[in-house]
């Protein structure tokens, strides 16, 4: 599938093993080259603009060094509560402040992707509504000592232990809460 992309070495500028993953499932020949672009955006940006913006700063940091030849994918997901974002948690007790703001409560997960070659570039988002249900302290503790919420925003992962017993909803992708919107990417290199 996705014949029209043979011309180009497909580059991925993400060393999150979940995106490396989720990009391998869809079929795809490519190499990781991590963007370090800063993580920093404008204060006046909106929710779905954050994610989009970054995901355009790690492509830009990297597009000097781009080829004819070469199609890079970036991406960058938020948590979003409440009008604020919730981060990458960088210690044990601020993933349980965070997980007990998620719990009996909703929140969007937006990802922000970036597709470039040398002579085209696509920004999209993609925006998924998620519902936990009231999360015991003991709960929260459990993932936060047995787990790994310190390289997810939000604290979480969909698909490791709190996702089974805390998520009551999705509305939207749940690829997307894992950080690679899989049917909406597909669907734009498709058109590529």
């Amino acid at each position: 599938m996705l014949d029209n992309l043979k011309k180009y070495r497909i580059i991925l500028a993400s060393e999150s093993p979940r995106r490396q993953q989720l990009l391998q499932e869809l079929g795809l020949d490519f190499e990781v080259r991590p963007s370090h672009a800063p993580e920093a955006f404008p204060a006046e940006l909106g929710m779905t603009a954050i994610p989009v913006f970054l995901a355009e700063q790690k492509a830009n940091a990297l597009s000097a060094t781009m080829q004819p030849d070469e199609l890079l994918i970036t991406a960058d997901t938020i948590v979003w509560k409440d009008g604020r974002i919730m981060n990458k948690p960088a210690s044990r007790q601020e993933a349980i402040d965070m997980l007990k703001d998620l719990s009996n409560a909703q929140h969007q997960v937006i990802t922000g992707m970036h597709i470039r070659t040398t002579e085209r570039q696509l920004s999209f988002h993609s925006v998924s509504e998620v519902r936990f249900e009231e999360l015991l302290d003991a709960e929260i503790a459990y993932y936060v000592d047995h787990f790994h919420p310190y390289d997810k925003a939000g604290g979480y992962g969909i698909q490791e232990w709190l996702g089974y017993v805390a998520i009551s909803r999705i509305e939207g992708s749940f690829y997307n809460v894992m950080g690679l919107p899989l049917h909406q990417l597909y669907q734009h290199l498709k058109k590529f």
